[in-house]
């Protein structure tokens, strides 16, 4: 396992971004994500697909989600001092996504700031997206903000 060390809240510096690599969507995993959680016909079904307005098999964009944290848990937060998130404001699926697909993730540092009521902790502003086709496509399938929290590197925790 990487050193939980290595990334701390002080790397965490607005207008740093991540490139976590690609995954290549797996037609089987889709659809079984699918009729687990998110059971909708044209995420089922080819027939029903090819009749929605995807005009074929979607994946469901809670499974693009699952997709992208798989890539930033294995690319940054198995390395670094993360301790959770509470939360975010914001989760688009701005195109649809297909069996097949390559996907890119990145995450950029938005805004960090250290907890006035803990001060071993940082709280980190992220925007996460992935895009289909290249690392520099402008084809956005997902994108979110959210805030995750890191330990310091400086003040360890009590």
């Amino acid at each position: 396992m990487p050193d939980a060390s290595e990334i701390a809240f002080e790397d965490l510096t607005p207008g740093r971004v991540f490139d976590f690599g690609s995954v290549t969507v797996d037609h089987d995993e889709m659809v079984e994500f699918a009729r687990r959680f998110d059971p909708q016909p044209f995420h089922l079904d080819e027939a029903a697909g090819k009749e929605s307005i995807f005009g074929q098999l979607a994946a469901s964009g809670w499974f693009t989600a699952g997709l992208w944290m798989r890539l930033y848990v294995d690319d940054l937060l198995l390395r670094s001092t993360a301790l959770g998130s509470p939360g975010g404001d914001e989760i688009a699926w701005p195109a649809p996504v297909f069996a097949g697909d390559e996907l890119f993730a990145s995450l950029e540092i938005l805004e960090a700031r250290r907890s006035s009521s803990k001060p071993w902790m940082g709280l980190i502003t992220l925007r996460a997206w992935m895009r289909r086709g290249a690392a520099d496509s402008e084809d956005v399938v997902y994108r979110a903000r959210f805030t995750g929290m890191f330990g310091s590197r400086d003040q360890p925790r009590p």
